[in-house]
């Protein structure tokens, strides 16, 4: 379980980097989402629930 995490993970900080000329344009929210999501798969983590 926690291996199909971090490759979700690593997958999803690799998708919000803005190397593509369409997503230069987007600003934060994709790395924020993905933040966020850490941030709750880390909580998550911690009080034992995943």
């Amino acid at each position: 379980m926690g291996t199909i995490i971090l490759v979700i993970l690593i997958l999803a900080l690799i998708g919000v980097l803005p190397t593509w000329p369409h997503s230069r344009s987007w600003g934060y929210g994709p790395s924020g989402v993905a933040g966020l999501i850490v941030v709750i798969l880390i909580l998550l983590l911690l009080t034992g629930r995943l």
